[in-house]
């Protein structure tokens, strides 16, 4: 009688914050589930952190800005695996000083949030994608952000729009061009078992919001890891947040 085989997960960024705890919430749906960051101490701890919840986890060194760092990792997974059923695109960073105008905002800072934010997700995902194809059903999940949406950043109603949000131009456009990987990438796999979509976590406690924030990082991690399980039946090239569709 074979026995069925654990889905494998990968999440990015997953050493702290909201993607810890993504990658303990999927473990506790029985998820095997590699813990990916670019500092092997850091996710060491992280992996040792998670096995003393009884979280199946293992290591998995990867800097999503580093091309040479995607492509060994990939390579392991596929040595070690031969498959890959979830990616989840979590790391990113949020590198601007709020109260500056965002003419006033320096170009590195845009490169390097673009490095992160948007290049690492499509290098990631396409270095991954032939494993993700040998799936039965894979998924892959881009934590995007409110702070994506035009809508809301037009709206004069909604939080976004207000002097400290507009003070984030790069990570905002950041994350809008990742809601267009998102779709681009979902009509590429439409005839296939693969899905793929954005998420907005929510305005999460985390460093990231310098402990600012509306939801506990456990509500926070609950959008991405209800998309990286998501049914056959359920929706691709979708940005939403807590089974909320999202104006783009």
């Amino acid at each position: 009688m074979s026995q069925v085989r654990p889905k494998v997960a990968l999440v990015t960024g997953a050493n702290r914050g909201i993607g810890h705890e993504i990658a303990r919430q999927l473990a506790g749906n029985g998820v095997h589930t590699l813990i990916a960051g670019r500092r092997s101490d850091a996710v060491t701890e992280a992996v040792a952190s998670l096995r003393g919840m009884g979280a199946d986890v293992s290591p998995l060194n990867l800097d999503v800005t580093e091309p040479e760092s995607i492509a060994t990792a990939a390579a392991e997974v596929s040595e070690k695996y031969g498959r890959l059923d979830i990616l989840v695109n979590n790391a990113g960073i949020r590198i601007e000083e709020y109260g500056k105008q965002p003419s006033e905002q320096p170009m590195a800072q845009w490169r390097t949030t673009f490095n992160t934010n948007l290049f690492g997700v499509v290098e990631v995902t396409t270095a991954f994608l032939p494993l993700i194809r040998k799936s039965e059903a894979g998924r892959i999940v881009n934590v995007s952000s409110l702070l994506a949406s035009l809508t809301k950043h037009s709206d004069p109603t909604s939080y976004v729009y207000s002097d400290a949000f507009k003070s984030l131009p790069a990570y905002s456009a950041s994350k809008s061009a990742v809601n267009s990987w998102t779709v681009h990438l979902a009509y590429e796999l439409r005839d296939t078992p693969i899905k793929v979509n954005s998420v907005h976590p929510g305005y999460t406690k985390t460093d990231m919001n310098d402990g600012a924030g509306d939801l506990e990082v456990s509500v926070g991690a609950r959008t991405s890891v209800a998309m990286a399980l998501l049914h056959a039946d359920g929706p691709s090239g979708s940005y939403v947040h807590l089974g909320e569709a999202l104006p783009w």
